[in-house]
């Protein structure tokens, strides 16, 4: 069994980085980080190191000064103790992340941050807390828990697979395309058998375990928006694209 990653393996810059490097802002680490949703910075981290690219990765937590360069974000889950905590300090960023997700940003956007994302998240006891309006959604909290593997089916990215865990009820509205639609589990509520959505270079989505290592096509449609836009081009060659063929046909297999 090998050690976790120490803090250092995990903002290093990989030893090959001639062909650039990007940098990777995640949000909120501290409260919104369940379900191991920092595997998702790994995954980018390492398929970059692959091709070439060197990952600076940042992390910016309440009341942290927010950084003037970042090339890509991700967000991850939190309970909802872990959105009322945030929520003041996401409203004083919230300028900054519109401008970012309307210049084409690529954002990768989990459960909690999802919803935040949106126009508002009204809990199951009647809290009301607001989103940054970068998404057009609302969600209320339910008493049904939608919980279990999910497998979901996407023009953009082909088959997704991942595990959602969510009491939260999120409903698109028309500015948003989902991201798939849900052919095993709830998605983005009971009713629709949408999963997710797309929004400019934004992926949101309710799917943990975490999302990326099972589903490198999102991965590399971060990773190649990103270099796209800061380099010009992104040299796509040197990955195993059959490496999460096992993780995902066993996905896809388990259980509800």
């Amino acid at each position: 069994m090998t050690d976790a990653p120490s803090a250092a393996d995990l903002t290093a810059a990989p030893a090959d980085s001639s062909k650039g490097t990007l940098r990777i802002l995640q949000l909120y680490p501290r409260e919104m980080n369940i379900y191991g949703d920092y595997g998702n910075v790994l995954v980018l981290k390492q398929r970059l190191a692959w091709r070439g690219y060197g990952a600076e990765i940042l992390e910016y937590d309440a009341g942290d000064a927010f950084p003037d360069d970042v090339d890509v974000v991700v967000g991850g889950g939190g309970q909802d103790s872990g959105q009322v905590v945030i929520q003041d300090d996401l409203q004083a960023i919230a300028p900054r992340l519109r401008e970012l997700a309307e210049d084409g940003t690529p954002m990768l956007l989990i459960c909690g941050l999802y919803q935040l994302f949106g126009r508002s998240f009204r809990t199951h006891d009647g809290t009301v807390i607001p989103g940054i309006g970068v998404l057009d959604l609302e969600t209320r909290g339910g008493t049904e828990r939608l919980i279990g593997n999910v497998v979901a089916t996407s023009e953009e990215f082909g088959e997704i697979h991942g595990y959602e865990n969510h009491s939260g009820q999120t409903f698109l509205g028309a500015g948003l395309e989902p991201l798939a639609t849900v052919t095993k589990g709830a998605g983005n509520n009971s009713e629709e058998k949408h999963e997710g959505a797309r929004y400019k270079n934004i992926v949101a989505s309710y799917l943990h375990g975490s999302l990326l290592p099972k589903n490198p096509a999102i991965a590399d449609f971060l990773l190649r928006t990103a270099a796209e836009r800061k380099f010009g081009s992104f040299a796509a060659a040197g990955v195993d694209g059959s490496r999460a063929d096992p993780a995902r046909q066993h996905a896809g297999a388990r259980p509800r």
